[in-house]
């Protein structure tokens, strides 16, 4: 891509353009995570069990009296590699 050099007085409009679009698009994503932070909730009817390291548990059992659970989600590729654990 070529990049065009410009003096600054050329470059500032540009500038100001684009920065309206990039207030617009953050304005947006906001309005956006507010329509997803109220979306109504679902209750959780299935039986699911997940192999902890005390041992199998309800997803229930997962939060362990709170109100919230928060899930890392760990990923690795095996290439070759004898993984034990991640």
């Amino acid at each position: 891509m070529d990049q065009r050099i410009v003096s600054r007085a050329e470059w500032l409009p540009e500038r100001l353009a684009l920065l309206a679009e990039e207030k617009a698009l953050a304005t947006a994503r906001d309005a956006l995570a507010v329509k997803r932070r109220s979306l109504p909730l679902v209750f959780v009817t299935d039986p699911y069990a997940f192999a902890t390291e005390a041992g199998p548990a309800a997803l229930a059992d997962l939060f362990a009296g709170k109100s919230q659970l928060i899930v890392y989600h760990f990923m690795y590729v095996m290439y070759g590699m004898d993984y034990a654990e991640g």
